[in-house]
């Protein structure tokens, strides 16, 4: 009987350890965000997107963005968009104000 082939390759590499990759982009309100995708097995709670309003729930790959500039810029300031929504935030403003 034939022998299956491994689903290992024996060149295959590991898994990065190291965060997601982050990038600038320019966000909705014109300033600059540093943006960073969470991949679906790492998003564990439950955010409300920004530019929908509507619930990212555990489990669903989205976007971090943040402002890039400014020392008032930290954890606070994160805000959790579908991926979808960020790509259209030039048509779709923040729906809620955050005091």
């Amino acid at each position: 009987m034939p022998r299956r082939p491994s689903r290992r390759r024996s060149g295959a590499r590991p898994l990065p350890t190291s965060p997601s990759p982050q990038r600038i982009e320019t966000g909705p309100d014109g300033w600059a965000h540093t943006v960073r995708p969470v991949s679906a097995g790492r998003a564990r709670k439950t955010y409300r997107c920004p530019g929908c309003d509507h619930e990212i729930r555990p489990g669903t790959a989205h976007l971090v963005a943040w402002p890039t500039d400014g020392a008032a810029a930290g954890l606070e300031d994160r805000r959790h968009w579908h991926t979808g929504c960020w790509a259209h935030r030039g048509t779709r403003g923040p729906t809620r104000r955050w005091s």
